[in-house]
């Protein structure tokens, strides 16, 4: 089986997007402490605008790397695979645009 075939395509980003979703899961963490502590409204907001933004970020990166990796694979194979891809990655669009 061909590398396309058989690994996603972050596959190649794993170990860096695990590290940036560790981060992520660091502030949101840190969000917990600071409601636990009592801190300030604006405080918290703007670390969880922070949090927001990251996970933004992130989901950007892995939907670029869905379109190059696996929407282009399904196109060149053509059929009903590439179009399900493409309404796969329309609705992940919506979704985004939408959050």
């Amino acid at each position: 089986m061909a590398d396309t075939e058989t690994h996603h395509g972050y596959h190649d980003q794993k170990d860096s997007h695990l590290k940036r979703l560790r981060r992520v899961e660091g502030q949101v963490r840190g969000l917990q402490r600071m409601v636990e502590e009592d801190k300030y409204c604006i405080d918290i907001l703007t670390q969880v605008s922070a949090a927001t933004k990251a996970l933004q970020s992130f989901s950007l990166e892995l939907l670029e790397e869905h379109l190059e990796h696996c929407v282009v694979d399904a196109a060149r194979r053509g059929g009903p695979e590439a179009q399900d891809k493409v309404r796969e990655a329309s609705d992940a669009i919506a979704r985004l645009v939408r959050s």
